[in-house]
């Protein structure tokens, strides 16, 4: 005599077996994108490429192996994602080949005819080339400029005067604000290099030609 959870397990084998049966026959008469129907699993080849449903959708997959709890171990064509094939009736038929690569298009015409093409083609839309323009002298800056000035100078300058009298002799020009404290602050960073900076510090905000600079 069997228990009653003998007895609903066993319904509950036989109604999945039959769900099972009708799944089959129903995919099975449905006919795919290629035009052809489920597979079956000794149709199954390991390394070969078929359609596959994955996530509602029919996709090329590459066959990589069988899985141990069943089905196969694919890689998704389309997105070269892993993906599990849990049965044959999610397999479609075997992919078609990607067509092969459109004819390339004529040469052009590379005869002397096109080389005089290349040449008058410019004038024609009115286009004329530009003459490089002569690199300039590249004027000094203002730390060039400052050591001038302390050159000529008896006695420390601070910032301000240095600047001033830069800007008097026109070789420098500037929109800055704070010119002078611009001045400053690089002054400041090459005195940090001890053995060529050519400022050296005497007192607060005052500065004169450092021993290699004189």
């Amino acid at each position: 005599m069997l228990t009653l959870r003998e007895r609903q397990e066993r319904a509950a084998r036989r109604a999945a077996r039959i769900a099972a049966k009708h799944e089959a026959i129903r995919a099975a008469a449905l006919p795919t994108q290629e035009g052809s129907t489920v597979m079956k699993k000794n149709e199954v080849k390991v390394g070969g490429t078929y359609l596959a449903k994955v996530s509602d959708k029919v996709v090329p997959v590459r066959i990589d192996g069988e899985n141990p709890h069943g089905g196969w171990d694919a890689t998704s064509e389309a997105t070269g994602k892993k993906v599990r094939i849990k049965s044959a009736q999610r397999l479609r038929g075997a992919a078609k080949p990607k067509a092969a690569a459109k004819e390339a298009a004529p040469t052009a015409d590379v005869g002397p005819t096109a080389k005089l093409d290349a040449k008058v083609a410019p004038e024609a839309k009115g286009k004329k080339a530009k003459a490089a323009k002569p690199k300039g002298e590249r004027k000094p800056g203002i730390l060039t400029l400052a050591a001038d000035v302390l050159k000529d100078a008896k006695a420390p300058m601070d910032c301000k005067t240095i600047v001033e009298k830069v800007l008097a002799k026109g070789l420098w020009q500037t929109k800055g604000k704070t010119p002078a404290a611009t001045l400053y602050s690089a002054i400041l960073r090459e005195t940090r290099k001890a053995q060529t900076s050519r400022f050296k510090k005497t007192d607060r905000g005052l500065f004169e030609l450092s021993a290699t600079a004189k």
